[in-house]
């Protein structure tokens, strides 16, 4: 299957050090703190907002920050003020795409978190975070698991994001971690016109979400940047959608070249689409919006000078 995101071969391993790892993040609207122990990542989306010209091997290079869990742990005893924010593991990149297998980074920060008293958010578009699934689970009044579910449709989700696990997998790992407890939501996002903004796509995840208990819903609309239409001109080929890419000019307002800043799809479009899932959240008795049990936590300093044991078991 050709495409500028695919590649039937496995992406190559590089460890690298990092000089630091927590960083402001600031995304509509919202802001706070991130990590993220890997660079690129292995999934492949197609819509993926990480990948552009400073990162052109994204899929096909995974650098693992081999130092993130002591550098992590260096700023946090420093840490400036008594105060900190939740922290978003990851935003550029998954921190249980399968390098994680091999590295155990994210376990490492996690661990590290837990013992500073720091909140944290994981975003993830995989299984593979059932092997911290008892880590996550002591901590669950201090955390946020946040899966990235775009589709149940196998054959849209094998051109869009090929190194992903089917969502029926994905729907198994999150009813583990809701059955223990875990606040759990599901991001539906990106929600690609042409593709996954018809009412039975959107219905399906969102069904899918009610019978794995999960309590949070929410979603947003693609946005376009030369690298992504680049990608989604392909993708629509390969999924067929007739007269797709005038389609899209039509919704997003451009002609080619399409600038180099984000291109957002028509807002009363987007409005009746993001519309269209916040009722369906509601009829299946669920939120469209965050949880309220994280915010702004006085850091715990407390266990400074004691030495954080950092464990990892590979599956």
């Amino acid at each position: 299957m050709p495409g500028l995101w695919y590649n039937a071969h496995a992406p190559e391993y590089e460890q690298k050090a990092s000089r630091s790892i927590i960083h402001p993040f600031n995304v509509r609207g919202y802001s706070g703190l991130t990590i993220n122990p890997y660079q690129g990542c292995q999934h492949r989306c197609a819509y993926c907002y990480a990948t552009y010209e400073w990162s052109p091997e994204f899929y096909d290079r995974i650098y693992a920050k081999s130092n993130a869990p002591e550098i992590l742990e260096r700023e946090l005893a420093s840490w400036k003020g008594t105060k900190v924010d939740p922290v978003m593991v990851s935003s550029a990149t998954d921190a249980y795409q399968p390098a994680e297998l091999r590295y155990g980074l994210t376990r490492k920060c996690v661990q590290v978190l837990q013992k500073y008293k720091v909140p944290y958010y994981v975003f993830t578009k995989s299984a593979i975070i059932e092997r911290d699934l008892e880590l996550h689970t002591k901590y669950r009044d201090n955390c946020f698991i946040v899966w990235s579910v775009t589709t149940c449709n196998e054959q849209i989700r094998r051109i869009v994001e090929p190194g992903t696990p089917p969502a029926a997998r994905i729907f198994e790992a999150i009813e583990k971690f809701t059955l223990a407890g875990v606040p759990c939501g599901v991001n539906v996002d990106p929600i690609m016109p042409l593709v996954t903004d018809s009412e039975r796509e959107i219905g399906a995840v969102v069904e899918a979400c009610r019978r794995a208990g999960v309590k949070h819903i929410f979603g947003a609309m693609l946005r376009l940047r030369t690298d992504i239409w680049d990608r989604m001109k392909a993708a629509l080929a390969l999924l067929g959608v007739e007269d797709g890419i005038e389609r899209y000019k039509k919704l997003y307002g451009f002609e080619e070249p399409l600038a180099a800043s984000y291109v957002a799809c028509d807002k009363d479009y987007s409005k009746q689409i993001t519309g269209m899932l916040e009722e369906m959240v509601r009829a299946g008795g669920m939120k469209s919006d965050f949880p309220d049990h994280l915010g702004t936590r006085e850091i715990d300093r407390s266990c400074t000078g004691q030495k954080t044991i950092l464990s990892y078991v590979a599956t």
